[in-house]
């Protein structure tokens, strides 16, 4: 099947989660794509998104921020190297969210996140994010407890209350020229265990094998839940969920990088025209420049 990277992302994009379920979207889903020519559309989309970013930086009024979730070995590293491996290092900053530190912990859940925003004119990627308040905290009720938050805040409606908190977060950004796009990479819970299998039996693999990764997966069905309530809850039009089928990654960093492409396309962006003092100025300085002995 020929895809055209223009409707693909539409295919799994989320604005409205309210009716969303994760049984919805298969995590084996190609849209019976060919791999050969999906590889050869991602070469083209890293392409376009090298052109579009390097507008972004010369424009310098908006900024973009990617967010990728998703259960371990579900491929969020190798999708941010693939799809971002044609954007200009000055104009992209990588930040992987790890266990908070105990200054972190001291400060409310999204203080961290907001010290590690994209400037105007960048992108910005978050591997892992604040969404973690609402998934491996709300999984480990101990984790909770150890952010020795006072009984108001730390109540039943607690995760509701930081839902609410995100999205306003998230519209504040907007309002700012931040522009949110977030991913969830669905992987399936065989493909995980092939993944992590492959982590063990593969030397060049071991490093990336955590014996923390096992007992996560004994914790599915609550990490599943948790996923989606936080998907239902979060999805907007503004900052919209991308629930990615991630069982190949080919297609995976297909999808993502339609998105990006997409996401870039409807800001409109292009080089400043210059103004006719700026256009003088140019003049001048190439006289200068023809007249110099050098």
């Amino acid at each position: 099947m020929k895809l055209k990277t223009s409707q693909l992302a539409d295919r799994y994009r989320i604005a409205h989660g309210k009716k969303f379920h994760l049984k919805d979207v298969d995590p084996a889903d190609t849209c019976h794509a060919d791999e050969d020519h999906a590889k050869k559309l991602l070469a083209h989309a890293v392409e376009d998104a090298s052109d579009l970013q390097e507008k972004l930086y010369a424009q310098g009024k908006w900024a973009v921020l990617l967010i990728f979730q998703a259960m371990d070995a579900a491929g969020k590293d190798g999708t941010i190297k693939h799809v971002l491996s044609g954007i200009n290092p000055q104009g992209c900053h990588v930040t992987s969210f790890k266990a908070p530190s105990t200054r972190e912990l001291a400060h409310d859940f999204l203080w961290r996140a907001n010290q590690a925003l994209p400037e105007r004119g960048r992108i910005g990627v978050f591997n892992r994010s604040y969404y973690e308040e609402t998934l491996v905290v709300r999984v480990h009720p101990t984790f909770l407890k150890a952010q020795n938050l006072p009984a108001k805040a730390s109540g039943k409606h607690i995760w509701k209350q930081r839902f609410h908190d995100i999205n306003a977060y998230e519209e504040y950004l907007e309002n700012n020229g931040v522009v949110v796009r977030k991913f969830f990479l669905h992987v399936s819970l065989e493909e995980q265990k092939k993944r992590l299998l492959a982590r063990l039996d593969d030397p060049k693999k071991n490093w990336k094998f955590e014996a923390g990764d096992l007992r996560e997966r004994q914790l599915w069905p609550a990490y599943m839940k948790a996923y989606e309530q936080m998907i239902q809850h979060t999805a907007t039009k503004s900052a919209p969920w991308y629930v990615v089928p991630a069982d190949n990654k080919w297609f995976t960093r297909l999808v993502v990088a339609s998105a990006l492409i997409e996401t870039l396309k409807s800001l409109k962006i292009g080089v400043p025209k210059l103004t006719a003092e700026q256009c003088a100025s140019l003049g001048a300085s190439r006289l200068a420049l023809s007249g110099d002995a050098a």
